[in-house]
C-alpha cells in the first residue's frame, strides 16, 4: 500500500492551530497526526483531534443535501439534488431581498477558524445581497475588546517563552483541556523551577498540577487583579522608570488601586486576604513573570473590565522587558490579515445595514418589524455554529428558529440541534477535504489546509456554496469566481511567504522575541494605557475597575447558586459530542456540586438533578466533586440539546445579558437553584 502525506492546519476554536499530518492511501485517510516541523505542535495533537478520521468518516455524516419534510424542529428531511436546492434557495432570497435585504441574516463563528472557509466567500456575498451583519461577539468579544483599549489590539508575550518563565500565572484557563501546547511549555518551566498558579472558581485538571489554586468566585477577577496592585504599590513592586516612559494614565490607576485592599478584595472574591497578598508578592519579586489569560473570565458582566486590569499587570512591574514575561491572551491581532480583501466590503457599494448581535439571537429571530430594529428577520444562513445549542437563553433560540416563516439554510457535517430546524441542510466538508489557511490566537504561525481526499459523499466547500449562490442570483463580479487556493494567498497579500507555506505547511511570523520590552504598544499614544480616553468618550470609565456580576451570588433569595458552564474535556463547544469514542468517555450531561451544597438540598451522588431559574430548566446527572467550590456549581458543556435528558442543555439557563465593553455575553453570570429530580422526570419533560 503506497501512502502520501498532506500537510494541513487544525481548523477548531483553539489558541493552539496545530500543524497536521494526514497520512492517505488510495484516498482514504488512515490517520492525523501532529506535524513534527511545527515548533508549537511538536508532532502531538489533543485527543480530540487524533480522532479527526473517525468524524470524517462518522456513519452520521452529511452525505446529500436535505430537504424539510416535516415540522419546524423534528428533524424530519428527504434528499434533493444540488441544483434544485440551490435554486430554490436562491429563490427565496431573492424575493426577500426584493422587499428589504436586511431580512437576511448570516449566523457563523468558529466552526471553522479559517480564513477561506470562515468569513471570505461568505462574506463576499453577503454585502453584495446587503443583507444584515452579524456581530460575532459569542466567545471573545469582551476580552478583546479589554486588550485593544489596553494594549492597542489582541497581542502579547510569544508562545515559546513561557517555557523560560520562573512563575505563570494561569488565569481563567484550563490549559490541560484547551491549550495542551502551552500546557507542555509550562511543565518544561516547572520542572526547571517556576512556579505554576491557577485562578480559576472550578478546580480543573490543570489547577491540581499547579502549586497553587485560587478558587475565586465568578466574575470577580477584576477585583482580585486590582488587590495585586494595591500590594505591588503598597511594597514598591514596581518598574518606575517602565511606567514613565511606556504606560498613560498611571496616577488615576495608582488612585484606584489602592482602594483595593486585599481584606476587600477578599471579601468580593471569597478567598483569603493573605493568599493575594502571597500572590502580589510572588508577581511582584519574581522575573520573568508571564501570566496566560484565557476568555473564560471575561464571560460575566465586568468581563471586559477585569480583562483590562490584568492587562495592566505586566507593564507595573516591567514583565514586557523579557522575553518570558508579559501576558499572553490572544496573538490574533499580530497576523497581516487583509480582510478587506478577503471580504471586499466595497460591494455593498455604499449601504449601511443594520448589525445584529449574534450572543442575542433569541430575543431577535421573535422580534417583530420596528423602525428600531428595522424588519423582521425572514431568513438565516448557518454555516460554522450551532446556535440552537451554543447560544444562551436557548428556550428563545429555539422558539426563535422553530417560526414557519422563518427560512433557514444550515451547512453542516452533522444534524445538529439547528439543523433539526432547517428548511434545507447543505452537506459540508470537513478539513480534509478542502483549502484553507489558518493564524492563530495561541502562537505565531500562519498555518496552510492543503486537502487531503477529496470531498465524502457529495459534501462542498463553504465557499462552493456562496459561489454557486452568488451565481444564481446574477452577481456578475469577478471576485466571485476566486479558487480556493487563491483565496489563500489572497488572505496575507505579500506579507506572508506562500511557497514557504507549500513547501512547509507553515510560516512563522517576524516578531521581536519581546516585542514590547521598549514599549511600542499599537495604541494611539504607543504606550499601554491603563486610562482610555476613547472609552471615556464613550461614557464608560476610563480605568479598569471592578463591576458586579448581572446576577451576583446573594442577591437572588429563589436562585442562591452561581453556575458556570466550562467545557467538558472532551468536546470543543458542541463539535464532537457526536464522536461515540469522545462520548463514551464523557458519558452523560454532568452538574459538579461542591459537597456541602449537595447535602443541603438532600442531593446524592449520581442523582438526576433538575437545575431552574426563571429563563428555564435542565435535567442531568450530579457528581458531588471538589471541583465546585461551595456555592458555585459547574454545569459542564456543551452538549447537544438533544443528547439531553429532557432535550435541554445548559443554555437553557444563561441570559441574554451583555457584558460591559464589547457586547459579549455572560456565560459564567447566571444564578440558578438545583434539586434532587425523579431520575425520570427529564425524559417525561422531553416526552
Amino acid at each position: 500500500m503506497v501512502t502520501t502525506e498532506i500537510r494541513g492546519a487544525c481548523p477548531h476554536d483553539c489558541p493552539d492551530t496545530c500543524a497536521l499530518v494526514t497520512t492517505v492511501a488510495d484516498g482514504v485517510a488512515l490517520k492525523v497526526q501532529g506535524n513534527p516541523q511545527h515548533k508549537p505542535t511538536d508532532g502531538v495533537l489533543c485527543t480530540k483531534v487524533s480522532r479527526y478520521v473517525e468524524r470524517s468518516y462518522h456513519p452520521e455524516r452529511l452525505l446529500t443535501p436535505l430537504k424539510r419534510s416535516g415540522p419546524k424542529g423534528s428533524g424530519r428531511f428527504e434528499p434533493v439534488g444540488w441544483d434544485q436546492a440551490l435554486q430554490e434557495i436562491a429563490a427565496r432570497l431573492q424575493a426577500i431581498a426584493a422587499r428589504d435585504p436586511q431580512a437576511i441574516l448570516p449566523y457563523s463563528y468558529c466552526g471553522t477558524m479559517g480564513l477561506v472557509q470562515g468569513e471570505s466567500m461568505a462574506m463576499r456575498f453577503f454585502h453584495r445581497l446587503g443583507a444584515s451583519l452579524l456581530d460575532r461577539t459569542i466567545c471573545a468579544s469582551a476580552g478583546g475588546e479589554a486588550l485593544t483599549q489596553t494594549l492597542g489590539g489582541k497581542v502579547g508575550m510569544k508562545l515559546e517563552f513561557f517555557a523560560q518563565s520562573k512563575l505563570i500565572i494561569i488565569w481563567g484557563s484550563n490549559s490541560i483541556a484547551s491549550n495542551l501546547h502551552f500546557w507542555r511549555l509550562a511543565q518544561l518551566a516547572k520542572r526547571d523551577g517556576a512556579r505554576l498558579v491557577c485562578i480559576d472558581p472550578r478546580r480543573t485538571e490543570t489547577a491540581d498540577k499547579c502549586h497553587e489554586h485560587i478558587q475565586l468566585l465568578p466574575g470577580t477577577d477584576a477585583a482580585l487583579a486590582l488587590a495585586l496592585m494595591h500590594e505591588l504599590i503598597l511594597n514598591d513592586w514596581l518598574d518606575h522608570d517602565y511606567i514613565a516612559q511606556h504606560t498613560l494614565g498611571w496616577e488615576g490607576l495608582r488612585e484606584r488601586a489602592l482602594r483595593w485592599t486585599p481584606e476587600r478584595a477578599a471579601q468580593v472574591c471569597g478567598v483569603p486576604a493573605g493568599q493575594i497578598r502571597a500572590l502580589a508578592r510572588d508577581y511582584g519579586t519574581t522575573k520573568p513573570a508571564a501570566i496566560r489569560l484565557n476568555y473564560g473570565m471575561q464571560r460575566v458582566r465586568g468581563g471586559g473590565n477585569a480583562a483590562r486590569a490584568i492587562a495592566c499587570l505586566p507593564a507595573l512591574t516591567g514583565a514586557w522587558r523579557e522575553a518570558a514575561g508579559g501576558l499572553l491572551l490572544s496573538s490574533s491581532g499580530m497576523f497581516p490579515i487583509d480582510k478587506a480583501a478577503l471580504q471586499r466590503p466595497d460591494l455593498l457599494a455604499g449601504r449601511t445595514p443594520r448589525t445584529i448581535n449574534m450572543s442575542t439571537i433569541g430575543d431577535d429571530l421573535l422580534r417583530q418589524a420596528s423602525p428600531a430594529f428595522g424588519p423582521q428577520v425572514e431568513a438565516v444562513i448557518v454555516y460554522n455554529s450551532n446556535p440552537v445549542a451554543v447560544a444562551p437563553e436557548s428556550g428563545k433560540v429555539v422558539r426563535g428558529f422553530a417560526r414557519e416563516d422563518l427560512f433557514t439554510v444550515v451547512m453542516e457535517q452533522f444534524q445538529t440541534d439547528t439543523a433539526d430546524y432547517a428548511d434545507y441542510i447543505l452537506p459540508a466538508t470537513t478539513q480534509l477535504e478542502h483549502w484553507d489557511i489558518h493564524p492563530s490566537y495561541g502562537h505565531t504561525d500562519v498555518v496552510l489546509n492543503r486537502p487531503a481526499i477529496a470531498p465524502v459523499g457529495q459534501a462542498r466547500p463553504n465557499t462552493e456554496v456562496f459561489r454557486a449562490l452568488a451565481q444564481r442570483l446574477g452577481f456578475a463580479e469577478d471576485c466571485f469566481g476566486q479558487t480556493d487556493e487563491s483565496l489563500c494567498r489572497t488572505a496575507f497579500g505579500g506579507n506572508v511567504d506562500f511557497d514557504e507555506l507549500l513547501r512547509e505547511g507553515f510560516a512563522p511570523l517576524a516578531i521581536a522575541d519581546a516585542p514590547f520590552a521598549q514599549g511600542g504598544f499599537p495604541t494611539a499614544s504607543g504606550r499601554c494605557e491603563f486610562f482610555s480616553e476613547r472609552l471615556a468618550r464613550q461614557g464608560l470609565d476610563g480605568l479598569p475597575d471592578h463591576l458586579p456580576n448581572h446576577e451576583a451570588i446573594g442577591s437572588s433569595a429563589n436562585y442562591p447558586l452561581a453556575m458556570i458552564s466550562p467545557p467538558a474535556r472532551n468536546f470543543l463547544n458542541s463539535t464532537f459530542v457526536n464522536v461515540t469514542s469522545l462520548r463514551d468517555i464523557e458519558r452523560e450531561p454532568l452538574l459538579e456540586i461542591n459537597a456541602a451544597d449537595a447535602s443541603a438540598r438532600g442531593i446524592t451522588a449520581g442523582a438526576t438533578v433538575r437545575v431552574f431559574n426563571d429563563r428555564g430548566e435542565y435535567f442531568c446527572k450530579v457528581q458531588i466533586s471538589p471541583r465546585a467550590r461551595p456555592g458555585v456549581v459547574n454545569g459542564l458543556g456543551i452538549w447537544w440539546r438533544k443528547s439531553g435528558l429532557a432535550g435541554t442543555n445548559v443554555n437553557e439557563l444563561t441570559s441574554q445579558k451583555l457584558t460591559d465593553m464589547g457586547r459579549g455575553p455572560v456565560f459564567y453570570d447566571c444564578l440558578v437553584e438545583v434539586e434532587a429530580a425523579d431520575a425520570s422526570a427529564g425524559a417525561r419533560r422531553a416526552a
